[in-house]
C-alpha cells in the first residue's frame, strides 16, 4: 500500500470530545499532562466560530503535523488557498527563517529591468503577516517550547486551518487557532481569522499586523481618500505595473474579546510597511479574536480599482464575517457537486485525486477571459506564472468535463492572444498562428533566452524558437471542448478561427521534399532532451490531426452556419483551395511510422542513437548524470512523447500500435518532467496493465504530496494534477469522447473496489461508477435529455434522464445492460 508524505486526519484527530468549536479542533496533551480545554465562545458581537470545523471525513483533509524549517517552502505551496483570481501560499503568519509568503494576482505580470529578464506574475504585499506578543514576548515556532502544531488543508471547504500551542520561558501556555481563505463566493476577497487563548494565565496580549513591504518589486503607495468625508478605518494601497495595469487592495482588521470593549488600536506608517496594533488585557478563560479581510481589484475590472477595493471591503464587513465564510463554503460545495469523486478501497488514491481537484478548482476563474493557468497555478513563482502547453493538454480537460464555463474562459484567453500568435508565425516566416511556448498576459513569446545549468554553464533556451507543437495542442483543446460541450457560439465566434489559423501554420511549416513527403524540420518535441530534431513524431502527428480538423471545421461552418462563415471567410481572407491543400499536406506528412514494427520513430535518427539501460529508479536529473552532449546522442527521453500520441489520439490507431509503442518507449523514458507519469498511467490502464498503471498513478500523485521531484517549493505541479485526474477518468475508468456520446472501457486497479466521479457532457450531468468484483459500470444521468453510452467491446445504450444503467463483465464479455429507476 502506497503511503504519501501526508496522512489523512481522522475525525477523532480533529474534534475533541464532540466539540465542534473551530478554535478547539484538537485537544493536545503534553507530556506534563496539560490540557488545552474545550469550550465554545461567543465574542459578544454575534460572531462565533462554533459553526465552523474542518470536514470530519478524513479523506477530505490534508494534515501537516509539527514544524520543519527544511520543508516549509514545500508545505506553503501545497497549502495554498486560491480562487483563480488570487492565491495566497500557506505560509506561517508570524514568518520565520524559512518562510516565503506570497499572494499572486492571476494574469497580472511585472517586468524586471535586468537584461534578458522576462515578465513574472505579480505578488501583492504580504497581507498575512501577524505577530502575537504575550507580555511583550513574541510567540515563535523557533523559540520557546512547542507543545503542538498542525495545519489542515480542508479540501472540502477550501479552508486552511492552523492550531498551535506554545509555552514561553516563564511557563505561560498560549493556544492559537487560525483560519484562512481566498473566497470562491467573491473572488476579490481574502480573509484570515486568528484566535489567541491564554490557557493558564491572564495578561496583556498584543497582535501586530503588518502590510508590506511596500516596495514588493513595485512602488506601492497609499492613495488619498477616494470619497469626500470618508472616515473608513481600512487601509488602501495601489501600484501600477508598468504594463498598463493598476492593482489596488483594501484591508481592514477587527478585534474583540468576548463582551469586552474593543482592544486599543493603533496604526503606524513605517519605511516599507504599515503596522497595525491591537492591545488588551485578556482575562483568564477568554480569547482575543482578530480578523483581517482584504479586497483586491485591478484596472482590468474597473477604472478606479482603489475605490472598488474599498467599497467591496465595506460591503463584506457589512455582510459580516460569518456570511463571507458561508458563501465561500457554499460555493465550494457547488463545485464539488460538479467535480466530486470517490474511491473505495484506496484512501491514499482518493485523497490524491481530491487534492488534485482542489488545486484545479482553485487555479482558474470562469469570469476572466484574459488569464490562463500558469505552470504552478497561483501557488508559487516557478516559471514566473507563465502559461505553457500544459494548460490545454493536461489541465483543461478537467474543466471541459466538470466546469465548461471555466474551460471556455481559458480557451478565450488563447483566442485573445491570437494576434500575438500570428505575429510570432510571421516573424519566423510562416503563415497562420504559432502560439508562444511561454505566454503571459499579451501572448507574446516570453521564454527566457538563456539558462544556467547546475554546472554553471550558460546555455541557450531553444524551446521558444523550436517547440512548435503548442499550436496543435491549443487546437486539440478547442476541438475537445467543442466535442464535449456542443458550444456553438464559441465555435463560430472563436474556436473555428483558432483551428483555421493553426492549420494554416502547419500547412506552411511542413515542406514538401524530393521524397514526396512533407517534413517538419528543426523542432523540439515534448522530449526536450533532444533539440533541433527533424520530424518529431508527436509534432507531426498532431500537425496532421490539426490540418484535418481545420478542414472539418470549415466544412461544418459552411454547412451549418453559412452566413457566419461568409463573414469569417472574408475577415480571414480565406481561399477556397485551402482545405484540399491541407488534406494533401496531412496525408503526406512524414510521421516516422513503420507498419511492420508498428513503431513510430520518435524523430528522424532516434533509432540509431546510443542505447542506455536506465536504472529502475530513474536518476532525478538524468541530464546531469549523462551530461547534455551525451544525452543528445542517446535514447533516454525526458517525458511522454510518442506515448502522448496514444494518450491523446487513442481512437486514431489500432490497439496493437499503442501496445508496441508503449512497450518500446516506456523503459526508455526518464520522467524528467512532472508531466510524464500521469500519461503513462493513462496509457498503461487502457492497455489493461493495471499494476503498471497503478505504479505510475502513485508516482504522479507523489510529485507534490511526497515532493518526489524535490521542487514543490516553487508551487504545485498543476499539469501533473490535471494529468492525474485524466489518468483516473480516461485511464482507469476508460472514458472516451465520441461524436455520439461517451464510451467506456474500465480497467480499475486491484485496490480500487469502486471509483465514482461526476462529469458534464453537452449540458448533461452524469455520475459514473466503475468497480471490481465483479467488474461493473453504472451511469446515472442527471439531465433533461437522453444520451448514448457505449461499452468498448460491449453494448450501446440510450439512457434517459433520472435513470441508472448498470452492466457487469463476466470474464471478457459484458452482460446485458440492466435498467433501474433512479
Amino acid at each position: 500500500m502506497w503511503t504519501g508524505a501526508y496522512r489523512s486526519a481522522a475525525p477523532t484527530d480533529i474534534v475533541a470530545n464532540g466539540d465542534r468549536s473551530a478554535h478547539n479542533m484538537h485537544m493536545y496533551t503534553t507530556p506534563e499532562g496539560e490540557d488545552g480545554g474545550a469550550r465554545r465562545e461567543d465574542h459578544g458581537d454575534g460572531w462565533s466560530p462554533a459553526f465552523l470545523a474542518p470536514t470530519r471525513e478524513p479523506g477530505w483533509c490534508l494534515v501537516e503535523e509539527g514544524y520543519s524549517r527544511a520543508r516549509e517552502h514545500e508545505i506553503e505551496s501545497l497549502f495554498t488557498v486560491a480562487n483563480g483570481y488570487i492565491g495566497t501560499r500557506g505560509s506561517l503568519s508570524e514568518g520565520g527563517s524559512m518562510t516565503n509568503p506570497a499572494t499572486f494576482v492571476a494574469g497580472v505580470f511585472v517586468s524586471n529591468p535586468e537584461p534578458d529578464s522576462v515578465p513574472g506574475l505579480l505578488s501583492i504585499p504580504d497581507w498575512t503577516d501577524l505577530q502575537v506578543f504575550v507580555e511583550r514576548t513574541r510567540l515563535s515556532l523557533e523559540q520557546g517550547c512547542l507543545l503542538g502544531h498542525r495545519r489542515i488543508l480542508d479540501l472540502r471547504q477550501g479552508l486552511l486551518w492552523r492550531e498551535w500551542r506554545h509555552r514561553d520561558p516563564v511557563g505561560r501556555v498560549t493556544r492559537l487557532w487560525s483560519l484562512r481563505l481566498a473566497s470562491l463566493g467573491d473572488r476579490h476577497l481574502l480573509l484570515q481569522t486568528t484566535i489567541v487563548t491564554p490557557e493558564n494565565y491572564a495578561g496583556r496580549v498584543q497582535i501586530e499586523a503588518r502590510l508590506g513591504p511596500l516596495h514588493n518589486g513595485l512602488p506601492w503607495t497609499v492613495p488619498p481618500s477616494m470619497d469626500p468625508g470618508d472616515s473608513s478605518d481600512s487601509i488602501v494601497m495601489q501600484t501600477t505595473t508598468g504594463r498598463g495595469e493598476t492593482i489596488a487592495l483594501a484591508i481592514a482588521g477587527e478585534a474583540g474579546v468576548g463582551h469586552m470593549a474593543g482592544p486599543a488600536h493603533a496604526v503606524e506608517r513605517l519605511d516599507e510597511s504599515i503596522l497595525e496594533r491591537w492591545t488588551c488585557e485578556v482575562p483568564f478563560g477568554e480569547s482575543l479574536r482578530m480578523t483581517r479581510i482584504v479586497s483586491v481589484h485591478s484596472s482590468r475590472e474597473t477604472e478606479r480599482p482603489s475605490l472598488a477595493a474599498r467599497r467591496r471591503l465595506a460591503e463584506a464587513r457589512e455582510q459580516g464575517i460569518p456570511r463571507v465564510i458561508r458563501m465561500h463554503v457554499e460555493r465550494w460545495n457547488d463545485r464539488w457537486g460538479a467535480a466530486g469523486l470517490e474511491i473505495l478501497g484506496d484512501d491514499e488514491a482518493q485523497r490524491a485525486l481530491r487534492f488534485a481537484a482542489y488545486h484545479l478548482i482553485s487555479a482558474a476563474n470562469p469570469e476572466d477571459e484574459r488569464t490562463s493557468v500558469g505552470a504552478r497555478a497561483l501557488t508559487g513563482d516557478s516559471y514566473k506564472g507563465h502559461v505553457f502547453w500544459d494548460t490545454e493538454i493536461y489541465v483543461l480537460p478537467f474543466y471541459t468535463l466538470t466546469d465548461p464555463a471555466t474551460a471556455r474562459a481559458l480557451l478565450m484567453y488563447r483566442y485573445r492572444t491570437l494576434p500575438s500568435a500570428r505575429r510570432k508565425a510571421r516573424r519566423l516566416g510562416y503563415d497562420g498562428a504559432l502560439y508562444a511556448w511561454e505566454s503571459t498576459d499579451t501572448g507574446e513569446e516570453t521564454t527566457p533566452p538563456v539558462a544556467v545549468t547546475p554546472e554553471g554553464e550558460v546555455v541557450r533556451i531553444l524551446t521558444g524558437e523550436q517547440e512548435h507543437h503548442i499550436s496543435a495542442d491549443v487546437a486539440y483543446a478547442v476541438w475537445q471542448y467543442w466535442q464535449a460541450t456542443g458550444d456553438e457560439a464559441f465555435l463560430v465566434q472563436a474556436g473555428a478561427e483558432m483551428l483555421i489559423e493553426s492549420a494554416r501554420f502547419w500547412a506552411s511549416r511542413a515542406h514538401l521534399e524530393s521524397d514526396g513527403r512533407h517534413h517538419i524540420r528543426r523542432v523540439i518535441g515534448p522530449d526536450e532532451y533532444h533539440e533541433t530534431v527533424d520530424d518529431n513524431a508527436y509534432t507531426n502527428v498532431m500537425a496532421q490531426w490539426n490540418l484535418r480538423r481545420g478542414v472539418d471545421v470549415v466544412r461544418l461552418l459552411q454547412s451549418r452556419w453559412p452566413q457566419e462563415w461568409a463573414a469569417a471567410a472574408g475577415r480571414l481572407l480565406f481561399r477556397a483551395e485551402e482545405p484540399e491543400a491541407w488534406l494533401r499536406t496531412a496525408d503526406s506528412i512524414e510521421t516516422g511510422f513503420d507498419p511492420h514494427t508498428r513503431l513510430f520513430e520518435q524523430f528522424h535518427g532516434y533509432f540509431g542513437l546510443e542505447e542506455i539501460d536506465l536504472p529502475k529508479q530513474r536518476p532525478p536529473a538524468i541530464d546531469v548524470w549523462l551530461g547534455r552532449e551525451r544525452l543528445q546522442r542517446s535514447k533516454p527521453i525526458k517525458q511522454a512523447d510518442v506515448v502522448a500520441i496514444s494518450a491523446l489520439l487513442w481512437d486514431q490507431f489500432p490497439r496493437e500500435v499503442h501496445e508496441a509503442n508503449f512497450r518500446y518507449y516506456e523503459p526508455r523514458t526518464a520522467h524528467g518532467s512532472s508531466l510524464s507519469p500521469a500519461l503513462h498511467a493513462m496509457v498503461a490502464a487502457r492497455l489493461g496493465d493495471a499494476p503498471l498503471a497503478e505504479a505510475y498513478f502513485r508516482q504522479a500523485a507523489e510529485i507534490d504530496l511526497a515532493n518526489n521531484m524535490g521542487n514543490a517549493a516553487g508551487g504545485v505541479h498543476i499539469a501533473a494534477l490535471g494529468g492525474l485526474w485524466q489518468a483516473a477518468v480516461f485511464g482507469m475508468a476508460g472514458m472516451r469522447l465520441r461524436e455520439s456520446g461517451l464510451a467506456f472501457a474500465p480497467h480499475v486497479p486491484a485496490t480500487w473496489r469502486r471509483f465514482s466521479f461526476s462529469i458534464q457532457w453537452r449540458g448533461r450531468r452524469l455520475r459514473v461508477t466503475v468497480g471490481r468484483d465483479p467488474s461493473h459500470i453504472e451511469v446515472h444521468l442527471l439531465a433533461d435529455a437522453p444520451m448514448e453510452v457505449e461499452l468498448i467491446d460491449g453494448p450501446r445504450a440510450v439512457i434517459h434522464p433520472g435513470t441508472r444503467f448498470r452492466a457487469e463483465r463476466d470474464h471478457r464479455q459484458w452482460r446485458a445492460w440492466e435498467k433501474t429507476e433512479a
